[in-house]
C-alpha cells in the first residue's frame, strides 16, 4: 500500500510539473500561433527571480507565487511590444527572433549570476506515508498546478478578457470591427504566457539546480507536451501532460531518470506519428 501511495504521488507530481512547465507555451502557441523558443528562458528567469527574492529576505511563497510570475510577465510584455508585435504571421522570423532572445537572456543571466548551479531550499519538510518519507514539496507542486489550471480555465471561460482573447485569436479583423484592440489583446495574452512560465520557474527552483542554460531542458519538455496535446490549450496540455508525465515517472521509478526522459520522448514521437494534429486534433475538438 505504501508503495502504491508513494508511486502515485511521484506520478501526480510529475504530471503537475509538466503542466506548469507547458501551460504558458500552450497559451502563446495555441492562442497566438507564436512559436516562442525563449519560453525556457522565461522559466529560467522566473527561477532566478525567486532565488534572488528569497535570498534578499522575501517570504518564500510570495517570491515564487507572486514576484516571479509578475516579473517575468512584465518582461514578456516588453518583449511582445518591442519584438513579437512586428512578427505576427511570420513563423520563421518569430522563431529566429525568440531564439536570439533566448541567447540574450542566457548571456545576461550568466553575466549577472555566473555559470554555477544555484537554488533555494523548500520550507516544507518530509511527510511520512506508511514507512516511507516523501518530500512534502511535491504536495505543494500538485496544489499549485491544480489552482493554476482552475484559475486559467475560469479566466478563459468566465471573464470578459477570456471572451475577447478567444474571439481575437479566431478572427482579429472582426474583433477590431466591434471595437476590440487586437494589439492590446495580443500583448496581454503573451504576458500571461510569460507570467505562467515565470510561475513554473519559481516553483521548480527548489527541486532543480538552476543554471543559465537550463531553459533548454524546460523548453524541450514544454514543446513535446504542447505538440502532443494539439490545438486545445487546456485540454491538450492536461491530457498530454498526464500521458507523458506518467510514462516519465513510471519509467524513472523502474529504471533511472535518464531512461525516464528517453521513454517520454519515444512516447511523444509515437503519439505525434499516430496523431499528427495532437490528441485534441483527433479527440475533444472544440474544447478550450
Amino acid at each position: 500500500m505504501t508503495f502504491v501511495l508513494t508511486a502515485g504521488l511521484e506520478v501526480l507530481a510529475g504530471i503537475s510539473s509538466l503542466v506548469l512547465i507547458a501551460l504558458g507555451l500552450a497559451i502563446v502557441f495555441g492562442m497566438m500561433r507564436v512559436i516562442n523558443l525563449a519560453h525556457g528562458e522565461f522559466l529560467m528567469l522566473g527561477a532566478y527571480t525567486a532565488i534572488t527574492a528569497v535570498n534578499s529576505g522575501v517570504n518564500f511563497y510570495i517570491a515564487i507565487l507572486f514576484i516571479a510570475p509578475l516579473t517575468v510577465g512584465l518582461i514578456g510584455l516588453i518583449v511582445e511590444r518591442l519584438v513579437i508585435r512586428h512578427l505576427y504571421g511570420r513563423i520563421v522570423d518569430t522563431m529566429l527572433a525568440t531564439w536570439g532572445l533566448s541567447l540574450l537572456f542566457v548571456g545576461l543571466t550568466t553575466t549577472v549570476f555566473g555559470n554555477t548551479t544555484t537554488g533555494i531550499s523548500s520550507p516544507i519538510g518530509a511527510v511520512t506515508i506508511g514507512n516511507a518519507n516523501v518530500s512534502g514539496y511535491k504536495f505543494f507542486i500538485i496544489g499549485v498546478a491544480v489552482v493554476t489550471i482552475v484559475l486559467v480555465i475560469l479566466l478563459l471561460r468566465k471573464t470578459e478578457f477570456g471572451l475577447i482573447a478567444r474571439a481575437t485569436m479566431q478572427n482579429p479583423t472582426m474583433a477590431a470591427a466591434v471595437g476590440v484592440d487586437p494589439k492590446r489583446t495580443y500583448a496581454v495574452t503573451f504576458a500571461l504566457g510569460a507570467a505562467l512560465a515565470g510561475l513554473a520557474g519559481g516553483v521548480m527552483a527548489p527541486i532543480t539546480g538552476i543554471v543559465p542554460g537550463i531553459g533548454t531542458t524546460f523548453v524541450a519538455k514544454a514543446f513535446i507536451t504542447v505538440i502532443g496535446g494539439g490545438a486545445s490549450v487546456m485540454v491538450g496540455t492536461l491530457t498530454a501532460s498526464t500521458i507523458f508525465g506518467t510514462v516519465n515517472q513510471v519509467a524513472s521509478f523502474l529504471t533511472t531518470p535518464v531512461l525516464g526522459e528517453v521513454a517520454m520522448l519515444l512516447t511523444a514521437v509515437l503519439l505525434v506519428r499516430l496523431m499528427p494534429q495532437g490528441i485534441t486534433g483527433r479527440f475533444f475538438r472544440g474544447s478550450i
